[in-house]
């Protein structure tokens, strides 16, 4: 890491992969800002959980805290115009002929990225991190690291800026999320830091695309049921084998 790369803006949902993220970040960079988008999605658990993550990071944290910054919102109800998946329409969660299942919202990423990077001009931050994933169960295109790396270039062309983009749960998969969360609050310097950052993601964070927040289970709330759930409980299930929590 140069010394250029200082501050950073998480894309922020309040779930479990982006909190991750954000615990990355205010370990790594001195300033840090948030961003999160209101899409149209089909609830807004997920928009009420990240001011929630983030009140609970400066509360329980306070190594981090001064290095957390400004959260900001941006409101893109087009791509929910232009969307027709089970993300933004009351649908049942099923695979399309594409081979992708029908939670992908075409070019999401790719404009939460633009958008970011344009605020992250104005703000005068170098860095952009995600949450994308290329061993997710899903596949999207616009989560690979091709992609990624495409759109660096792209990005910093086009703001005529030089911008990173920080991926640190690419090549890594939701047990090893979970890990690497316990580690991360191992090292902020907070006594117990580790199980308090895995409790905060359990308690705090929202993964379930149904919004249910009614169903509490090991790994945090959600219906249990739906691709995202499977996913985290899988995830959960895996890092206890491992390392007992």
């Amino acid at each position: 890491m140069t010394a250029i790369h200082t501050r950073a803006l998480v894309l922020f949902s309040g779930g479990q992969d982006s909190t991750t993220c954000l615990a990355h970040a205010l370990q790594r960079f001195e300033h840090v800002e948030t961003l999160g988008f209101d899409y149209g999605q089909r609830h807004h658990i997920e928009l009420d959980a990240r001011l929630v993550v983030l009140q609970q990071l400066r509360e329980q944290f306070a190594p981090w805290r001064a290095r957390l910054g400004e959260d900001h919102l941006l409101d893109v109800a087009v791509l929910g115009q232009v969307s027709e998946t089970s993300l933004t329409r009351d649908m049942a969660f099923e695979m399309e002929s594409s081979g992708l299942p029908n939670t992908f919202v075409p070019g999401r990423n790719l404009l939460f990225l633009t958008l970011a990077a344009a605020l992250a001009y104005r703000r005068g931050l170098q860095v952009l991190v995600t949450g994308v994933c290329e061993t997710d169960f899903s596949g999207y295109p616009d989560c690979r690291d091709d992609t990624m790396k495409a759109m660096q270039i792209a990005l910093s062309l086009g703001m005529d800026r030089r911008l990173l983009i920080d991926t640190p749960l690419m090549w890594i998969d939701k047990a090893e999320t979970w890990a690497l969360a316990h580690t991360l609050g191992q090292k902020s310097g907070v006594a117990g830091g580790g199980q308090a950052l895995v409790d905060l993601i359990v308690e705090h964070t929202h993964t379930c695309y149904l919004g249910d927040r009614t169903h509490r289970h090991a790994w945090g709330y959600g219906c249990g049921s739906c691709p995202a759930c499977e996913l985290r409980a899988r995830g959960w299930a895996g890092f206890v084998a491992a390392s007992p929590v």
